[in-house]
C-alpha cells in the first residue's frame, strides 16, 4: 500500500469531536522501498557551524585560559576568573542536595557499579604451542575527559555513566567539565555525583570551549587522551573536529531517539509514556512506534495526546513529535526488520514474548524488554550505560562500557624452543615480503 502521511483514524476523531492536533506522521503498511525515507532522522547542517566551531578551537589552542574566559563570557554570559571547582564548592553542593536525591544517586551508583564491574576481564595466558605464550591485558586510559551538559537539563546521571567505568578502568586523571549557570556555579547534583565517582578535576566550562580545553590543555585544564559525553550540535561538531586531529572520542553522537515495537499485548499508556520520555529531551529528538495493529496504534495515539498536555516540557516534546513517526506494518517480522533497519539508540520491545523477539535484534544501542521495562530505567539506575550510539550508528558502534575506558595490550613470550618452532615460518614470510631485516632478527637467534 502506498505510504500515507495522514491519520488512518481522522474520521474517528471527527466523529468523537476530538480536536486533531496530533503532530506525528502516520504510515500505514509502507512498502520496503519507503522505509529509508520514513527512518530519516531530523537533519541540521553541521557544515553551517563548522567554521565557527573551528575558530573557537583554534583560539583555545593558541590562547588557553584567556580564550576560555572570553568564550565563557560570550556564550554563557558569565565572567569567570577561575574555572576550577574548589573543595569548598563541592562541600557546599553536597549540603544543597536533598537526602532523597542523594539516596537515589547512591542507589543508581551501586547498580551501575555492579554492572560495569562485571565487564572486567581476567588475564588469560594462552600457550599457543610449546614455548610460545600470548596474552592480552586491559590498561586504563591514563587521562580522560568527561563533558556533562547543564543547559536545558543538568545531566548528573551522565556523570555516573561516565565516571564509574572510568574509575573501574583505573584512569588516573578524570577531568570533568560542565557549563556554569548565571551565578558561575555548576548544578549541585552534578558536583555531588562528580565527587562520588572520583573525578580528579572539575571545571566550570561548557560547550565548545570545554571540548577545546580538554583536547589541547590550558594553563588550568589538563590535556586528555579521550573525550566522552553528549552535547548540543556545537559540542558534537567540536568533538568531530578534534577527532580529526587524532584525539579520541567516545562515538559519533546526535539527538536522542527511541523506537517502540508494540502489538496488542502492550499497555498503550506505558508506550505513550515511553515515547514522550524521549520526545522531551529536545526539539531534534525522534521517536518511532512500529506496530502491526491499527487499534493499538489508535489507543497509543490517544494516550500520547492526553499525556502530552501535562508535561512541563510540552513545547520540547511537541516539536520532537513533528520529527516522529507511527508506522503500521503487516506483521511481527516486518516490525523486527524495520527496527534493525532503523538501528535505534533505545529500543523498547512491547511485543508478546519479547525475549524471543529480542533474539532477532542485531542493530540497537540498548534494548528494553516487556511492559515493565521503561527506557527511563536505563537512563538512570538499572545498571546499563545510557551513553549510546544515535543516528543509525548502532549498526557499527556499541554504547559506552568499561571497554571504552581501557586499551588492550597484547603480550607474547617465546623460549628458545618456541622460537625454533616458529622461526623458519617467520623467515619465509618476511623474505617473501622482501623485509630482510625482519628475517634476520629471527635468523641471528636460531
Amino acid at each position: 500500500m502506498v505510504c500515507q502521511k495522514i491519520s488512518f483514524l481522522c474520521s474517528l476523531f471527527i466523529q468523537k469531536k476530538i480536536a486533531f492536533t496530533f503532530p506525528m506522521k502516520i504510515y500505514n503498511q509502507p512498502a520496503r522501498n519507503e522505509w529509508e525515507s520514513i527512518c530519516t532522522r531530523p537533519t541540521f547542517s553541521l557544515k553551517q557551524i563548522e567554521s565557527q566551531v573551528q575558530n573557537v578551537l583554534n583560539s583555545i589552542k593558541e590562547k588557553g585560559d584567556t580564550a576560555i574566559q572570553k568564550f565563557t563570557k560570550d556564550f554563557d554570559k558569565i565572567d569567570l576568573k577561575n574555572f576550577k571547582v574548589s573543595t569548598e564548592e563541592i562541600a557546599e553542593a553536597e549540603n544543597l542536595v536533598s537526602d532523597s536525591l542523594k539516596k537515589a544517586i547512591n542507589h543508581a551508583y551501586q547498580n551501575i557499579l555492579v554492572f560495569h564491574q562485571s565487564q572486567i576481564e581476567t588475564v588469560k595466558k594462552i600457550e599457543i604451542t610449546k614455548g610460545i605464550t600470548c596474552w592480552r591485558k586491559s590498561v586504563g586510559i591514563e587521562k580522560v575527559g568527561l563533558y556533562i551538559p547543564g543547559g536545558t537539563a543538568p545531566l548528573f546521571s551522565t556523570v555516573l555513566m561516565l565516571g564509574i567505568p572510568a574509575k573501574i578502568a583505573g584512569c588516573k586523571k578524570i577531568v570533568l567539565c560542565s557549563p556554569p549557570n548565571k551565578e558561575g556555579k555548576i548544578h549541585p547534583a552534578i558536583l555531588y555525583a562528580a565527587h562520588l565517582v572520583g573525578a580528579t578535576d572539575i571545571f566550570k566550562i561548557g560547550g565548545i570551549q570545554a571540548i577545546g580545553a580538554m583536547a589541547y590543555g590550558t594553563e588550568s585544564v589538563s590535556k586528555v587522551y579521550k573525550i566522552f559525553g553528549p552535547g548540543n550540535q556545537y559540542v558534537t561538531v567540536a568533538k568531530q573536529l578534534i577527532q580529526n586531529e587524532g584525539i579520541a572520542i567516545d562515538m559519533p553522537a546526535g539527538p536522542s531517539e527511541v523506537a517502540v515495537l508494540a502489538d496488542k499485548s502492550c499497555v498503550p499508556s506505558f508506550v505513550a509514556a515511553d515515547l514522550l520520555s524521549q520526545a522531551e529531551h529536545g526539539k531534534d529528538s525522534q521517536v518511532i512506534l512500529m506496530t502491526d495493529n491499527e487499534q493499538t496504534a489508535n489507543q497509543i495515539k490517544i494516550e500520547v495526546e492526553k499525556q502530552l498536555e501535562s508535561l512541563p516540557r510540552k513545547d520540547f516534546a511537541q516539536k520532537s513529535l513533528e520529527n516522529s513517526r507511527f508506522v503500521i506494518l503487516k506483521n511481527r517480522q516486518e516490525i523486527l526488520d524495520m527496527s534493525n533497519f532503523y538501528a535505534p539508540e533505545h529500543l523498547i520491545i512491547a511485543l508478546e514474548n519479547p525475549e524471543e523477539a529480542a533474539e532477532h535484534i542485531i542493530n540497537a544501542g540498548s534494548v528494553f524488554l516487556g511492559n515493565y521495562t521503561p527506557e527511563s530505567v536505563g537512563d538512570y539506575a538499572s545498571g546499563t550505560n545510557h551513553t549510546l550510539p544515535t543516528d543509525g550508528h548502532a549498526r557499527a558502534y556499541s554504547g559506552v562500557s568499561l571497554d571504552s575506558f581501557i586499551k588492550k595490550i597484547t603480550f607474547q613470550s617465546l623460549t628458545k624452543e618456541g622460537l625454533n618452532q616458529i622461526g623458519q615460518t617467520v623467515i619465509e614470510m618476511a623474505e617473501t615480503e622482501e623485509l630482510k631485516a625482519h628475517a634476520n632478527a629471527v635468523r641471528v637467534r636460531l
